[in-house]
């Protein structure tokens, strides 16, 4: 049963690893301050260019997420983006509230809406907001992982089920009528916890935030991996029956991996939604699930440090090429899903291991 490649490192190079860490760990803080520098200084960073990291930082989490279930337990999820998307519309509710003040949201104005629905109650209070933004993606998950790991569903039948129930709230999230702002979804965002949403302190405090909720999420990965609960979630990953024929039971330790894959996948949500300024049931579409698991296939799974390289480079690269050709970016996505497949079936991180092909 093997370990991943970055804990590895870290034992054998404890303290390079630790130097390195730490220095990204400090560029990062320092990269929003930028901003502040005259537009003429040479190291002045742009609000597009802040925004822009910060939504790929956002990705990054969520491909530490599937990599806790993915690359630990085996588990490929090809529905994260559900999590990810109800934790932006419970953001995106508080936002709404602020932006309305007393009134209705806009979109509610519109469509004729005399009273908010009952769902809606509470959240012009951040402290309700923040409880949402964990509660609901938690609690689906955990209803949802229950009802599949008490049935035996795993491979291929996990996916697919996974996947259904992306495609399944977005759709539901689609209609007008459920009171979510239909496809439109939600934009307009003027103040968060009474600050200015577009102020450049503002979108420091996010980019900070999401860095440091990206280092608690790799934190809480490496944690896993050194204690038992990982190495049972490990063994549950490269041979399950025979962990059962030991004497445990895998489907709590699947349960509770599951669960707080989704509840990071929610926040990484919630810190997307005020930085990027829009959240709509696209988020929930399954191609994006998709390249959720490309981004860690790419970076290599199961090393926890791999699945953050993997969301930078197709991210960033998705970046460029939308704008050079932006009718080939979908070509690219696949040649980059059949060069992993074919060539490096450890990720690009797999190729600091010796012999790797």
């Amino acid at each position: 049963m093997s370990q991943p490649l970055t804990l590895t490192l870290a034992r054998k190079a404890p303290r390079l690893s630790m130097a390195l860490g730490s220095l990204i760990v400090v560029l990062m803080l320092t990269l929003p301050f930028l901003t502040l520098l005259p537009a003429s200084h040479p190291l002045n960073l742009s609000t597009y260019t802040l925004t822009l990291v910060g939504k790929i930082l956002c990705y990054a989490i969520v491909a530490v997420a599937l990599d806790l279930v993915w690359g630990y337990a085996g588990l490929l999820s090809l529905g994260h983006g559900i999590f990810f998307a109800l934790g932006g519309y419970a953001m995106g509710m508080y936002l709404m509230r602020q932006a309305a003040g007393d009134g209705l949201p806009a979109f509610m104005s519109f469509l004729s809406w005399d009273e908010l629905p009952w769902f809606w109650w509470g959240t012009e209070h951040f402290a309700w907001a923040l409880a949402l933004i964990v509660l609901v993606p938690g609690l689906l998950a955990l209803v949802f992982g229950f009802f599949a790991f008490r049935s035996k569903i795993k491979g291929v039948y996990f996916s697919i089920m996974t996947q259904a129930l992306t495609y399944a709230g977005m759709l539901l999230f689609f209609r007008n009528e459920t009171g979510f702002g239909g496809n439109n979804g939600f934009t307009g965002f003027t103040t968060i916890l009474g600050m200015p949403i577009t102020a450049t302190g503002t979108r420091i405090g996010l980019f900070i935030a999401t860095v440091l909720l990206l280092m608690a999420s790799l934190g809480m990965g490496f944690a896993l991996a050194r204690s038992k609960f990982g190495r049972v979630l490990t063994a549950v990953r490269d041979a399950e029956n025979r962990l059962v024929f030991c004497g445990y039971d895998p489907k709590g330790f699947k349960l509770l991996v599951w669960t707080l894959s989704a509840v990071l996948c929610g926040l990484a949500g919630a810190l997307y939604v005020p930085q990027v300024g829009i959240i709509n049931p696209g988020e929930m579409s399954p191609t994006n699930s998709i390249e959720a698991a490309i981004w860690v296939a790419l970076g290599g799974r199961g090393t926890l440090i791999g699945p953050i390289l993997g969301a930078g480079l197709v991210n960033g690269a998705k970046s460029y090429f939308t704008m050079a050709v932006p009718e080939y970016w979908q070509l690219f996505l696949g040649l980059i899903f059949i060069v992993v497949t074919l060539f490096l079936p450890r990720g690009v991180i797999g190729l600091l291991r010796k012999g790797e092909k």
